[in-house]
């Protein structure tokens, strides 16, 4: 829930968000972690 309302406070469409994050983990980097936080999160294209 946390992850939900911090992405409302920035701005962000919840849904679009978390899939966009959900999609990314995976393959993403363990070091660039903080880049899918939603303070730094951007939206994909």
């Amino acid at each position: 829930m946390s992850l939900v309302q911090s992405s409302k406070l920035h701005g962000h469409d919840p849904w679009v968000y978390l899939k966009d994050v959900l999609e990314r983990l995976p393959t993403h980097r363990n070091d660039r972690v903080d880049e899918l936080l939603p303070h730094r999160w951007t939206a994909p294209h």
